[in-house]
């Protein structure tokens, strides 16, 4: 029987990892670093499935969300991100409200409790039996505990996706000596992903 994989994304910090591993922030436009995550998902699985015994049961997403009164432009955007992403039934989209300072727009909003529910669906699909290979995909650091916590489980296989830069040395989440394994995407692989949609309204 194949092995399921699960593909977790922390999609805000996955897509600055991209721009920064393959683009110019000063000439490059904002869409730049966007990728498709089936495809994603696809890639990751066909680079590591040397036995043939692999299968992409899903792709999940984890992203902060605009609010349309704040930010109709960026609601707007991200309304239309996640419809195309769903467009595929191996992907799903969890996102969590931006938070907003009260000096808004002078400082940016941020994501709240995007990485937190990121971990918690991380540990209880292992615990609920929901995949039989875990790839989390984020650069922060916040997530080795549950790395950790699921690795010692010793019924799961836990692996870490990170983009290869061309220039730049590659960073990756590790929780001890060459564990767990990386699926590295190289700008070649990158290139084949890449969504260059632009999804802010015209207006």
């Amino acid at each position: 029987m194949a092995e399921r994989v699960v593909v977790f994304v922390d999609y805000q910090n996955v897509y600055r990892w991209a721009r920064a591993s393959f683009h110019s922030h000063r000439t490059d436009p904002h869409w730049s670093g966007q990728f498709s995550p089936e495809a994603l998902g696809h890639s990751i699985v066909q680079t590591s499935n040397t036995s043939g015994q692999r299968m992409l049961h899903q792709v999940r997403i984890y992203r902060g969300m605009p609010d349309g009164r704040r930010d109709s432009k960026g609601y707007t955007a991200a309304r239309r991100q996640i419809a195309a992403w769903e467009e595929s039934a191996l992907v799903k989209v969890m996102s969590q409200p931006l938070r907003y300072p009260r000096d808004y727009p002078n400082s940016p909003a941020q994501e709240k409790g995007v990485d937190v529910r990121m971990a918690v669906d991380f540990a209880m699909m292992a615990v609920r039996d929901e995949y039989d290979i875990g790839v989390l995909m984020s650069n922060d650091s916040d997530f080795r505990p549950v790395l950790e916590e699921v690795d010692g489980l010793g019924s799961k296989t836990v692996e870490v996706a990170a983009w290869r830069p061309l220039t730049a040395q590659p960073r990756r989440l590790w929780i001890g000596r060459n564990r767990p394994w990386c699926n590295w995407i190289d700008h070649a692989a990158y290139s084949s992903i890449q969504d260059e949609t632009d999804y802010a309204p015209s207006r």
